[in-house]
């Protein structure tokens, strides 16, 4: 196996370091920058107060329509639109905080992400060997 190439991510010569490199890196500065997130829920405020009945509505009639008949079309989009309508309602009523933190940890974890989001990249493209390394000589 001496002679044969060694090929490293997409098919090119070398940068396996530096992407398992990257991948550490990126994993490390996710982890940290999302452990200072906190996401809370608020009130339901979709259609306005105390309008949580409301948009169950559509889904228990759209139930109520598949248990008369499970082949009924407007049983399944009833259905599927009362779920959407669910889903959409507690995606707005989601509150993203960030953490009180200090400058310095703030940019070590977006330079732990850039950096290993940049050295993914760069392993990505070939690895061309030097002329000087090719032909031996210093």
């Amino acid at each position: 196996m001496s002679g044969a190439s060694r090929h490293g991510c997409r098919r090119t010569p070398g940068g396996v370091g530096q992407f398992l490199l990257g991948l550490l890196m990126t994993a490390i500065g996710t982890y940290l920058f999302l452990n200072q997130v906190q996401v809370t829920t608020s009130y339901w405020r979709f259609w306005g107060y105390n309008s949580f009945g409301l948009t169950l509505v559509p889904m228990l009639v759209g139930i109520g329509l598949l248990f008369f008949n499970g082949k009924s079309v407007a049983g399944w989009i009833l259905t599927m639109l009362g779920f959407g309508i669910i889903v959409a309602a507690f995606s707005v009523n989601m509150d993203v905080y960030f953490h009180q933190t200090s400058l310095y940890n703030t940019l070590i974890m977006l330079i732990l992400l850039a950096g290993g989001l940049g050295l993914i990249a760069r392993s990505l493209r070939p690895h061309v060997k030097k002329a000087l390394e090719e032909d031996g000589t210093e």
